[in-house]
């Protein structure tokens, strides 16, 4: 059996990846892979992931140059995510998300007077605008 037969993919034919930084564990990101993104992975040692919004596989780092170290691939229980020992280059402290923060998990829920909202509670480390030039 491939290796990749292992995976539960879902109907569209995907499967949900956590990037983790190694050594302090934190939680950079979450993104889709397909067959040929793992595989493509797992060969070149650098997170390649498929992008829904663009319809193509999509080479972390390909236009910021914050690439993806991939140290481990592993995989869950259910065997329906794949979990990412990354680490994260191209600037330092390291960037991985498009807003220009370390990880993309940077808004924390909290109580209002009001009920709750959602406060941004990492620092942009740089503009997006300089990361992605042209884009809105």
């Amino acid at each position: 059996m491939d290796w990749l037969d292992a995976v539960k993919w879902d109907d569209r034919g995907l499967v949900p990846a956590i990037a983790q930084e190694l050594g302090s564990n934190d939680v950079l990101m979450v993104a889709w892979m397909n067959r040929e993104a793992l595989a493509a992975t797992a060969e070149r040692g650098q997170a390649v992931y498929w992008s829904r919004s663009r319809n193509r596989l999509w080479h972390k780092g390909e236009e910021s140059g914050h690439v993806q170290q991939v140290h481990e691939i592993r995989l869950d229980c259910d065997e329906d995510v794949v979990l990412l020992k990354v680490t994260q280059h191209g600037h330092d402290p390291s960037i991985a998300c498009h807003t220009g923060r370390h990880a993309c998990f940077f808004q924390r829920l909290e109580a209002t007077a009001d009920g709750r909202t959602w406060r941004a509670v990492e620092p942009v480390l740089k503009d997006p605008s300089t990361i992605y030039p042209g884009q809105p």
